[in-house]
């Protein structure tokens, strides 16, 4: 159970590296996001996510009932030890893999969101620059035939 669990973790944080920063892999992982975010994916995404939650309240679960085991009086024998590293360990994965999910989620949704807003206000630019080009022409056109008008007086 340990070693998906890794695998998991690193995955994600290299699918965060990748976010975080402009390599050639972001816009095929941000087309591949946005491609799962539909249809079923986001049901797909909250039934794992939701799996992962119930295992790691259930090792949760396993950790306090080891524990109270030693409070009972009796030290815990090296086996017990192990088995509560063991769920530590398992747990901790589980928490930190679920978190990156998350964070996996929030980053794709702002870089989307700052490409929309990017897109957006070079269209306002554009836009500004066509409407003050227009007024340019009309002043100019004006001063020319004030000038033309001097010139014939």
């Amino acid at each position: 159970m340990l070693q998906p669990l890794f695998y998991l973790v690193f995955a994600e944080v290299f699918v965060i590296l990748v976010l975080l920063f402009r390599t050639p892999l972001r816009k095929p992982l941000l087309l591949l996001l946005d491609r799962a975010k539909r249809g079923r994916g986001p049901v797909v995404a909250s039934t794992a996510g939701g799996t992962l939650f119930v295992i790691l309240v259930s090792i949760l679960y396993n950790i306090i009932s080891t524990q109270k085991r030693s409070t009972d009086g009796s030290p815990l024998n090296t086996t017990d030890q192990l088995i509560l590293a063991n769920h530590l360990l398992e747990a901790s994965l589980l928490g930190v893999s679920l978190f990156l999910g998350l964070m996996i989620d929030r980053l794709h949704y702002y870089i989307k969101e700052l490409r929309l807003l990017r897109k957006h206000m070079e269209a306002v630019r554009t836009l500004e620059k066509r409407n003050d080009e227009g007024k340019n022409k009309g002043k100019l056109k004006t001063q020319v035939s004030e000038l033309e008008e001097e010139e014939e007086d």
